[in-house]
């Protein structure tokens, strides 16, 4: 049976996105610095690590915010993912993409549905913030792969804040370097 794995790229203070995150910049300001491991300067580690998670997972859950500023216009209407995604949402959207099912009734059930999807494999959550941490309050989370983009956003959307009430022990199973990114994966005590 597959994990439950929460995947995001991350500045070095903690944030996922820059400010004014839109439609039209759904990373914010500064946000696809976050990113330069995969685009502009990607290694063949990072490589490595996109390859991984798109072939151990089975699905791909996300929250209404991601779906609505990143895939209905960012990348066109088209899933960048090679895999089902379930989009957490209290409503479902006008206009779905292929690929992509509204789940209104809350994160497990989300998780349910994944998982008869994943069969062995992972369930990917991929953000934003709001959904991960929800998946980590409700003790969903197996594993923590946090990719440390060597840079202070300095401001923008925190991926942890003061909503998580207990402390989470995690053990780090593994850490990679790259040029612009740290790679760390952690499982999650329970």
């Amino acid at each position: 049976m597959g994990k439950v794995v929460v995947d995001i790229a991350m500045s070095l203070d903690g944030f996922i996105a820059g400010t004014n995150v839109s439609p039209q910049l759904p990373m914010g300001d500064d946000g696809l610095r976050l990113h330069d491991w995969i685009f502009d300067k990607k290694t063949d580690i990072d490589a490595n690590m996109i390859k991984e998670v798109m072939e151990t997972s089975g699905a791909v859950i996300v929250g209404r915010h991601t779906y609505d500023v990143a895939i209905d216009d960012a990348w066109g209407g088209e899933s960048p993912f090679p895999m089902s995604a379930f989009v957490v949402s209290h409503s479902i959207a006008e206009k779905i993409v292929d690929g992509f099912t509204f789940i209104t009734g809350g994160i497990e059930e989300a998780l349910k549905q994944a998982k008869a999807i994943a069969g062995n494999k992972n369930i990917w959550i991929m953000g934003g913030a709001n959904i991960i941490r929800q998946f980590i309050k409700a003790g969903l989370v197996d594993e923590l792969e946090i990719h440390l983009s060597h840079i202070l956003l300095g401001k923008g959307t925190r991926l942890f804040d003061d909503t998580l009430t207990n402390v989470i022990d995690l053990e780090r199973i593994r850490s990679i370097e790259s040029d612009t990114v740290t790679h760390i994966r952690f499982r999650v005590l329970k």
